[in-house]
């Protein structure tokens, strides 16, 4: 475990910093009354969330790695950060739902059905309810996340440098 102790500390990192964007959402008011704003600043969400994989990345090559790492070493680390937040994406969605901003799933249902968005009640209650949204965070933490993992390594991977091959003739 000591081995992954860089990737635990970011994937920890990468939740603080979702609860916190969370919470600025909600003194934002895109929980309640700003919600037809809602959809698209979640959206800027990814910034810093590339921000944290970039920097565990680099974190992971220069602490742990000597300052070398291949894109390999690079998307492994990556996709156990991406697992753990993964595994508790569903704990931290309650945290979020239950904590954070418990009248969101009530002020979204309204919204949906004022807006025409849905016709009818149940259909906007089973779409907008914690055990929903528990589903989605978890497979698009684990969808993002490799896919995150990949174009970082790209470019935190260090460049290796070939030796100039002479000519025999």
């Amino acid at each position: 475990m000591e081995k992954f102790k860089t990737e635990f500390k970011w994937a920890g990192i990468f939740i603080a910093v979702m609860l916190l964007w969370m919470l600025g959402e909600r003194i934002a008011g895109l929980h309640s009354t700003n919600l037809e704003y809602h959809p698209v600043v979640t959206m800027f969400f990814m910034i810093p969330a590339f921000a944290v994989y970039i920097l565990a990345l680099r974190d992971k090559k220069n602490k742990d790695l000597g300052g070398q790492m291949n894109f390999k070493q690079g998307f492994m680390s990556g996709f156990l950060i991406s697992i753990v937040i993964t595994i508790l994406s569903p704990l931290t969605q309650w945290v979020i739902s239950n904590l954070i901003t418990p009248e969101f799933f009530p002020n979204v249902i309204e919204y949906a059905l004022e807006t025409g968005y849905y016709d009818n009640r149940e259909a906007a209650e089973a779409y907008f309810s914690y055990k929903n949204y528990a589903v989605q965070s978890t497979i698009w933490a684990l969808v993002s996340g490799v896919l995150t993992s990949a174009i970082v390594a790209l470019f935190v991977r260090s460049k290796v440098l070939r030796e100039p091959v002479e000519l025999v003739e």
